[in-house]
């Protein structure tokens, strides 16, 4: 389960309304290998250790990347937008046996943070901090973020109307116009805007832009609303509540407007389900 720009706010909020002011005392990688040979972890991971003594001044996120920052000119970059679980431990509560990433606190609590497959794990210096990847795509202020107040319509139209690729790649991947976006929210927010999953965004009447925008907003503030999705477990073990109305959920199954048989289209790398009745 993919964590997307509504999981990683919640978390962000929940980290640093726990962590901020937690000194570090120690670290722990585990089963991390893998990672490092596909650059998703520091290939020295002597650069953790820049991170002990470190007190936590802020957590926050945009997109799918979660940012925290210490006090002594050091950042720890978590991007688990592969899915995954980042998790916060008191005394009472009982660590899991497979992490990646253990942080131990001097008040005895811990974080831990466990990837379902892929996931960024980064210890960053702040002059280094602009040459993550991650963090400088989703922290770019020139791309829009879907839950910023700068993100209206007028500006999502403009993005829109000179843009003739594929609505998936419009708003899913590199070259998305916003951040914090995957596969999962995307076909969720085609199907209830009612738009083909292979559509051009410049082929959009202003009526459609608009329903692309609003069903943008409507998924992502129902899915902070309902504490994430509900495959997403938060950073105390919570379950989200928000069951997307399309998505591979919806495998053999019917659309619950008009009772058409949802299919599968092979879209921009990945598998969209949508419905060819309502979706056009």
């Amino acid at each position: 389960m993919s964590i997307e720009l509504p999981e990683a706010k919640i978390l962000a909020e929940q980290m640093n309304s726990e962590l901020a002011g937690k000194r570090i005392k120690s670290y722990h990688l585990q089963d991390h290998e893998r990672l490092q040979r596909i650059g998703m972890l520091d290939r020295d991971t002597k650069s953790f250790d820049h991170l002990v003594n470190g007190e936590i001044e802020s957590v926050i996120s945009r997109g799918n990347v979660i940012h925290v920052k210490l006090n002594n000119g050091m950042n720890l970059v978590l991007g688990p937008e592969y899915g995954g679980k980042i998790l916060y431990h008191t005394r009472k509560r009982k660590i899991p046996s497979k992490f990646h990433l253990k942080i131990d606190f001097r008040d005895s609590s811990a974080l831990t943070v466990r990837f379902a497959s892929m996931g960024l794990i980064h210890a960053v210096k702040d002059d280094d901090l602009d040459h993550s990847y991650v963090y400088r795509r989703d922290f770019n202020p020139d791309v829009a973020s879907p839950i910023d107040e700068g993100f209206t319509l007028e500006r999502f139209s403009k993005l829109l109307m000179n843009n003739n690729r594929m609505l998936k790649s419009v708003l899913v991947g590199k070259a998305a116009v916003v951040v914090g976006l995957s596969n999962s929210a995307f076909q969720d927010i085609v199907y209830r805007a009612k738009l083909h999953p292979k559509r051009k965004a410049s082929e959009l009447k202003k009526d459609e832009r608009r329903t692309l925008f609003d069903a943008i907003r409507l998924v992502l503030q129902e899915r902070i609303r309902l504490k994430g999705k509900d495959q997403f477990y938060d950073l105390y073990g919570n379950q989200g509540g928000y069951t997307p109305a399309m998505g591979s959920n919806m495998k053999q199954q019917t659309c619950p407007v008009c009772g058409t048989s949802v299919e599968k289209l092979s879209v921009g790398g990945g598998h969209v389900y949508f419905c060819p009745n309502c979706q056009v």
